[in-house]
């Protein structure tokens, strides 16, 4: 069978990023086709190729946030790597990139320049504010985004300070945003015959859009969503439980056939027909109670005999994985959510599976993560460097 081209083939994009938001935007472009070239610095290049677990002084997680991409070093300080860089953006689709507002532009590289060489472009800007209003020169990281955006404010308990979730969901949100709007206007260009144009992502914004119903709550109703630890009040039942052999199992009853289900397999036939528990709104009103009841069910028994029965009746549950539970379970694997890989020294590693899957043109790995200017030769060459020229932008340290 002839494997079909992936969505994204001939899409050219260049990174100018760094750490997370940015790179992980262009990796969901590479994982479907597009051709993605990061431009470092020569000197370490990106701070992610050091952050978090090592493997022989590279980092793990760069092996998956950088794969399909390659990599090419200019120093954005010399006017020749600055030259090559210029040359890149002008034959892109799209150049993502994630300095704070008005950095690219003292260096030359703002969209006024690029897109004069270039009318198609599409230039996807994350940052943490956005490109205008009155905090657009602040520093904002994920961290900052989760907080402005309500994230942060909601999460954790009520009797104890916010807390963070533990992955930097904000950067990975805004991520996502960009993805998407890059599309939308790849597609507006190619489809409607538009021109070019910027896509701004903000973090607080990208978190903000995520906030379901907490704008029209306070306007109409002045009412301010709070921390409610492991619950959501209006959607009741749906909490974490404890077993016996101390597993932590969530288990949601919230619909309303499923909780007449959940009651029967509690042994509590009354509560399932129980004409004030028919609807959401009256569980809610005695959700206490109902939680009481769940809790000391599970309390009771251990977590294989709880699962069993709540698949028994059809209810939804789950316990709370660790990855050493994905790496175990039979949905992750029959899903291929784990890739088999060798790292350069031949090391088999497992990496995440490409998400979302697609039917006739999936994405795939091709490369994990590369050396730092591993590719710069080469894409000089494609660019029309000649080797002289090549090795001379070398000697001056403009690549």
């Amino acid at each position: 069978m002839v494997q079909a081209a992936k969505p994204l083939a001939g899409v050219k994009v260049l990174e100018l990023g760094t750490l997370i938001a940015g790179p992980f935007c262009t990796r969901i472009l590479a994982e479907f086709g597009a051709e993605v070239i990061k431009v470092e610095s020569p000197d370490g290049g990106d701070p992610l190729r050091q952050w978090r677990k090592l493997h022989e002084g590279t980092s793990l997680w760069w092996s998956v946030q950088a794969r399909n991409k390659r990599s090419f070093t200019a120093n954005l300080k010399d006017p020749d790597g600055l030259a090559a860089v210029r040359r890149l953006a002008a034959a892109a689709d799209i150049v993502v990139e994630n300095f704070r507002p008005g950095v690219l532009e003292k260096l030359g590289l703002g969209w006024d320049v690029l897109s004069a060489a270039n009318p198609g472009l599409v230039m996807v800007r994350l940052s943490g504010f956005g490109q205008t209003g009155p905090y657009k020169d602040r520093p904002g990281f994920g961290a900052i985004g989760e907080s402005m955006g309500g994230l942060r404010y909601i999460t954790g308990f009520p009797d104890r300070p916010p807390v963070r979730t533990g992955i930097s969901i904000g950067d990975s949100i805004a991520a996502l945003w960009a993805a998407i709007g890059a599309l939308m206007a790849l597609r507006h260009r190619e489809v409607n015959g538009g021109a070019g144009q910027v896509v701004d992502v903000a973090l607080y914004e990208a978190v903000f859009a995520m906030m379901e119903s907490m704008v029209p709550e306070f306007d109409v109703a002045n009412f301010v969503r709070e921390r409610t630890g492991n619950v959501m009040p209006g959607i009741t039942p749906s909490n974490t439980h404890t077993t016996r052999d101390g597993r932590h199992i969530i288990v949601g009853g919230n619909g309303d056939a499923i909780f007449k289900r959940l009651m029967l397999a509690v042994g509590r036939p009354d509560l399932a027909d129980d004409p004030g528990l028919a609807s959401n709104a009256g569980r809610d009103a005695r959700a206490a109670e109902l939680y009481a009841v769940i809790d000391a069910w599970v309390a009771a028994r251990d977590g294989d005999v709880v699962l069993a029965a709540m698949e028994a009746a059809q209810v939804p549950a789950s316990p709370v994985y660790s990855v050493a539970d994905m790496f175990e379970d039979a949905q992750f694997i029959a899903r291929d959510m784990f890739e088999q890989v060798n790292l350069p020294g031949g090391q088999p590693m497992k990496i995440p599976g490409i998400v979302p899957k697609l039917s006739d043109t999936p994405g795939s790995t091709e490369w994990l993560g590369p050396k730092l200017g591993e590719h710069t030769d080469e894409i000089l060459a494609g660019l029309g460097y000649s080797p002289q020229e090549i090795v001379a932008l070398r000697e001056k340290g403009a690549v």
